[in-house]
């Protein structure tokens, strides 16, 4: 859809973005006393570029993602993919999943698809299409690299959004539960290469 958005708009909207201070990571709900998970991808360095093949240029599937151990206590897990450097008040959500089994220890390319076609064993809500599945990156031409951050958190206790959650029911039904979370931050863009130095939000992963 963006990938139509005239390159001189999109330049003209490079200082329109949301901030990576308002990833759910950063939300105040959770404070700050959580550990931190090691999350990463066979598929692109922290910090470096998503394939195209996980776009909306390419097959729009989503990525493959690994994490080590979760601390004693863990009884869920819930990933939260936004972009805080989308043009709007507050960052685009890309994918929600939630329910993931504490032993669990990775997500299969392509794994992030609607409840009921196959793929996590979690659950899956809404993004910011209102749509349950994997959003693929569409950044506006000409506005720069997009951070897209993958957010892992370890939960203690029961958590449950409700059916179809979107971001505010997720942090809603995670805060004063979450006791770790990790970070992973792939970068994509039209027009440009995406060569921005990655945005920082707590925490980042070991």
């Amino acid at each position: 859809m963006l990938e139509h958005v005239p390159h001189w708009l999109g330049r003209a909207m490079r200082g329109l973005r949301a901030g990576a201070d308002k990833l759910v990571i950063a939300a105040p709900e959770f404070g700050s006393g959580f550990a931190t998970l090691t999350l990463a991808s066979p598929a692109f360095a922290h910090g470096g570029p998503l394939p195209v093949r996980f776009t909306a240029d390419g097959a729009g599937v989503s990525p493959p993602l690994l994490w080590g151990d979760v601390p004693a206590g863990t009884t869920a897990l819930a990933l939260i993919v936004e972009d805080p450097d989308a043009p709007a008040r507050q960052p685009l959500v890309h994918a929600i999943v939630w329910g993931l089994a504490a032993d669990s220890r990775r997500l299969e390319e392509g794994a992030i698809v609607a409840d009921g076609d196959g793929g996590a064993d979690g659950n899956v809500g809404r993004n910011s299409y209102f749509r349950e599945g994997w959003l693929p990156p569409d950044p506006p031409t000409g506005h720069g690299a997009h951070h897209y951050a993958f957010q892992l958190f370890a939960l203690a206790g029961p958590a449950d959004p409700g059916r179809n959650p979107g971001r505010a029911a997720i942090v809603e039904a995670m805060a004063g539960k979450v006791i770790a979370a990790g970070l992973l931050v792939g970068t994509y863009s039209r027009g440009e290469p995406s060569g921005i130095p990655v945005a920082r939000a707590r925490p980042a992963p070991a």
